[in-house]
């Protein structure tokens, strides 16, 4: 039985990076299309705000795809960890993310920290070009 669950280990590892890659591209879609229509699609486009959005939709699409995964990973996960001081870890009495509502990006900057070590599993562009070479 321990055989299963191994050989799928690289197949789920690739679902994984497909879901977390697909729901963090929105967040950058909604900063430069409005699409999906969020609180952080309302406003002016700052400096800051364009860059995050490039990391997001770019980022997202990368990890979506799986290339150049790790790299790309270690970016977000570093994004998302500036991301939950900045916005979270100063709000409140508390830095704990179920009080201040950082939860979401603790999760993001975990599951791309662990891509950064994991990489892409077996259904990634990655995987697909070290095959070619």
């Amino acid at each position: 039985m321990n055989n299963i669950w191994k050989s799928w280990e690289p197949k789920i590892l690739s679902v994984l990076r497909i879901i977390t890659g697909f729901l963090f591209l929105w967040h950058g879609s909604s900063k430069f299309f409005g699409f999906p229509p969020s609180a952080q699609s309302v406003g002016a486009m700052s400096a800051f705000k364009a860059f995050t959005g490039v990391l997001e939709l770019g980022g997202g699409l990368l990890i979506l795809v799986g290339l150049f995964t790790r790299w790309t990973a270690f970016i977000l996960s570093g994004m998302m960890a500036v991301a939950y001081w900045m916005v979270f870890g100063t709000k409140g009495d508390s830095f704990l993310p179920l009080t201040n509502g950082g939860e979401l990006p603790v999760m993001f900057c975990f599951v791309f920290f662990y891509l950064f070590f994991a990489g892409g599993g077996s259904w990634s562009m990655d995987n697909l070009l070290s095959k070619k070479e």
